[in-house]
């Protein structure tokens, strides 16, 4: 039986730049979350995440990858269009590598600074991130309506990483931090809602396709059931979080999984309203193909190195699976 390579290149890239954003999105979430927290419990707090960050951005790296290689057309569009906030990113991410080692060494008010750096570092990646979504999703059009929905969206995905770092902390981390991030979670959870609000409302505004894919009744009815599901895991997380606010007995990893599954039913909505367009309406994933050979190829590296990454993100997950223990990552 063949095989649609464009297709699978492509569900491989977004299933990639998923993870990314789910696992990258909380250790940016804690990031950003570092100056709202004591000394003490900023040890706690990097302790955490301190075992997975580096890795998770690995998935950045295959999601680009598989840009170039298996979509060379869209790639040079894409990335032609997001210059200068792929730059930010990029500069936000090496700030965010070099602080965090760094800090590790420092004393004094040079930790602060690099603590600081950090918290710059995440917020920078994550804004440069919301904003290449914004203009992605309306077609790179110019303008300042455009540039404020870009906003918008950049504010809103720093608050939808907020909601994810808040959740992991109250999964991982115990005492006054956990307490905290209860408290942030509820936060994060209102900008994650205005953001998915705004992508749903302008996706359709700016693509008659998208907007026919969605709004064609009675046949796009069952396609409902997305934003209700969407809706309910919000209302399950915000139930939850008040919960545990309350003292009431609830498990720590519902705020988590209800923050994980919102982002993965946001994403398949989007991947729905532009499938089947690389570009939106200018160009499908088989105009911006690489030539069936060169996919092939391609695919041969692919198959070895995304069941590594997977078992390998895996393979953290269950060595340092618990309560973090303050202290882990810090000079003593």
């Amino acid at each position: 039986m063949s095989i649609d390579l464009p297709l699978a290149f492509a569900a491989l890239m977004g299933l990639s730049i998923l993870a990314y954003v789910v696992l990258d999105g909380y250790d940016l979430g804690v990031g950003m979350l570092m100056p709202a927290a004591t000394h003490e419990e900023q040890a706690l707090m990097v302790a955490s995440i301190g075992p997975f960050w580096d890795a998770n951005e690995t998935w950045l790296v295959l999601g680009v990858g598989i840009l170039l290689a298996a979509f060379p057309a869209a790639h040079g569009i894409v990335l032609g269009a997001l210059y200068l906030p792929v730059a930010a990113m990029l500069i936000g991410l090496m700030f965010r590598g070099v602080a965090f080692e760094f800090r590790l060494q420092a004393q004094g008010w040079h930790r602060e600074l690099w603590n600081w750096l950090f918290w710059f570092g995440s917020f920078l990646a994550s804004f440069a991130q919301g904003a290449m979504l914004g203009r992605y999703v309306t077609g790179f059009e110019s303008g300042f309506g455009f540039l404020l929905f870009s906003c918008i969206t950049a504010a809103s995905l720093c608050g939808g990483y907020v909601l994810l770092g808040a959740a992991w902390l109250v999964l991982k981390t115990q005492g006054t931090v956990r307490a905290k991030a209860i408290v942030w979670a509820g936060w994060g959870l209102l900008w994650t809602a205005l953001g998915v609000l705004a992508v749903s409302i302008a996706t359709p505004l700016v693509s008659s396709t998208v907007r026919h894919k969605w709004f064609a009744f009675p046949q796009t009815l069952p396609l409902l059931l997305l934003p209700a599901a969407t809706l309910a895991c919000g209302a399950a997380a915000a139930i939850a979080l008040r919960r545990l606010h309350r003292g009431v007995a609830v498990g720590d990893w519902v705020p988590f999984a209800c923050a994980v599954a919102i982002f993965i039913l946001a994403f398949a909505g989007l991947a729905y309203s532009l499938f089947p367009y690389v570009v939106i309406d200018r160009l499908t994933l088989w105009q911006a193909a690489s030539d069936p050979s060169a996919l092939r190829f391609v695919l041969g590296g692919a198959v070895i190195v995304a069941p590594l990454i997977v078992a390998y993100t895996a393979f953290l997950q269950r060595v340092f699976w618990g309560k973090a223990q303050s202290g882990s990552y810090e000079q003593h």
